[in-house]
């Protein structure tokens, strides 16, 4: 097969073989490096999916208020005092004008997936002698399932809202004693009351949530919170997550209304995410150097074991590019069988982990996501690694003097 390859490959793959324990623990040293980058990338990349998932089960991309009323200005009593008060306005219950208007523009945005109008409030639910206050949240459950996957949470009745239903979280549930099929007494502060049927019990994975969100249909809601055929808020997701907070101050622009996404109301969740992103990059970086000087290394001893020879095939007619490739082809081999090995190994261990690494009602220790692409990106930064670092021992086994390395 020799005869086939160029001579900068065919002295490539001799170093190698002659140098047959230096190229094992090279490449075993790379293969760790690469296994660890793509387990660990693959364990935060998981674990940041999953907080995201779990923040995100209750909580719309992307909520359209109604604009806060402007703040009252009072003047002082005395006419010779300046002073004037600022007085914030009391945030009473509206809604979103031409609200109808407003959906059908958000519907043809393409960044925009599902838009669900809602009408909320705040409430009482009561049974008996149990009383609790709630948030009263009417929905049209064909579009709000789109948003929040709220028919995929419900663990006892089913997602059903006519009139006469409601739909209540597992902790309100149990504070109100209540069951499929109970009846409960919903009021609110503008004197609606209606007595209501529990057709389903959620669990959306949070305790507060389960205790105040009570979801009645739409019209209940209107009717309750006497809001006559308006909505407090528009409820939709997008595409990419994290633009939400760009197309939330476009469609405040364009509507006049108050856009509050996902990303400004979770500001500190937000950071601590951008926090784990950086400590991954960091620990990439860190192992890809410690990969570098390992190759660099091994190529600089093999420089310095490998000068007579190179003296001979420089006196032999080898030109100092041809040198130069030779161990930059090195690196390039070592690096690409270090990151094959080493991806595999990633992969393993990581199937090995979501498999076996299990809590005790058999959901994964740890969620770990594997992306294909990764071991991809990991096996090419490895080789560019390899070939970068055999830059330094290729320059200089390409700047020796043939006369002087045969004399040694």
């Amino acid at each position: 097969m020799d005869r086939f390859l160029p001579f900068e490959w065919i002295a490539a793959l001799r170093f190698l073989r002659e140098g047959r324990m230096q190229t094992a623990l090279i490449i075993i040293g790379v293969a760790i490096g690469v296994g660890v980058i793509v387990f660990m990338s693959a364990l935060l990349t998981g674990l940041q999916a999953n907080i995201i998932r779990r923040t995100l089960s209750a909580q719309a991309h992307i909520v359209i208020l109604p604009p806060e009323e402007a703040p009252r200005v009072q003047r002082a009593l005395h006419p010779a005092t300046a002073l004037t008060v600022v007085q914030p306005q009391a945030q009473r219950l509206q809604s979103i004008d031409q609200w109808q208007s407003v959906r059908s523009m958000l519907q043809a945005m393409p960044e925009v997936t599902a838009v669900s109008p809602i009408a909320s409030g705040p409430a009482f639910a009561q049974r008996g002698e149990a009383s609790r206050a709630v948030t009263l949240i009417g929905i049209e459950p064909e579009h709000y399932v789109r948003v929040i996957a709220l028919a995929d949470k419900i663990v006892a009745g089913r997602l059903r809202l006519t009139s006469n239903d409601v739909v209540i979280g597992t902790e309100l549930a149990s504070d109100l004693g209540a069951e499929i099929g109970d009846k409960v007494r919903i009021s609110t502060a503008s004197g609606g009351q209606s007595v209501l049927s529990v057709t389903g019990i959620y669990d959306l994975g949070a305790k507060t949530v389960n205790l105040r969100n009570v979801y009645v249909a739409l019209r209940s809601a209107q009717s309750l919170l006497d809001l006559a055929g308006g909505v407090s808020s528009i409820d939709l997701t997008v595409a990419h997550l994290f633009d939400a907070e760009d197309i939330a101050q476009r469609i405040s622009g364009r509507t006049g209304l108050t856009a509050d996404s996902w990303i400004h109301t979770n500001a500190q969740f937000v950071v601590a995410l951008r926090a784990q992103t950086l400590s991954n990059s960091l620990i990439r970086f860190f192992v890809g150097l410690s990969v570098a000087f390992g190759i660099a290394s091994v190529l600089v001893v093999s420089v310095v074991q490998k000068t007579r020879e190179i003296g001979i095939l420089r006196a032999m007619g080898a030109s100092r590019g041809q040198m130069l490739r030779v161990f930059l082809i090195q690196g390039g081999l070592v690096g690409c069988g270090g990151s094959l090995v080493g991806a595999a190994l990633g992969l393993g261990f990581a199937t090995l982990f979501r498999t076996f690494a299990r809590n005790a009602d058999g959901t994964p220790l740890f969620p770990i996501q594997l992306d294909y692409s990764l071991y991809l990106w990991a096996a090419l930064l490895a080789s560019l690694t390899g070939v970068i670092a055999a830059v330094m021992p290729a320059r200089r086994a390409a700047k020796l003097d043939p006369v002087v390395a045969i004399r040694g």
